[in-house]
């Protein structure tokens, strides 16, 4: 996910995950995420190594690159 393109009430589509993007910058590990289903961005915390999502509805800060946005 391009970190400059991505903010509040953005789309995006969960494409899944990898116990290392998990770790990168201690990520809530999005087990109750359905892969190619479609989310709403409703918080983004941009750090200098990653930028982490929280999800409208979905407890927990989740690593970008597990999703892309949604067309």
């Amino acid at each position: 996910m391009e970190i400059s393109r991505v903010v509040k009430g953005d789309n995006v589509v969960y494409n899944g995950h990898t116990k290392e993007q998990v770790a990168w910058g201690n990520n809530d590990t999005p087990y109750m995420l359905i892969r190619d289903r479609v989310y709403v961005i409703e918080d983004v915390e941009v750090h200098t190594q990653h930028t982490k999502v929280k999800l409208v509805g979905i407890l927990g800060w989740f690593n970008s690159v597990h999703f892309t946005i949604a067309d």
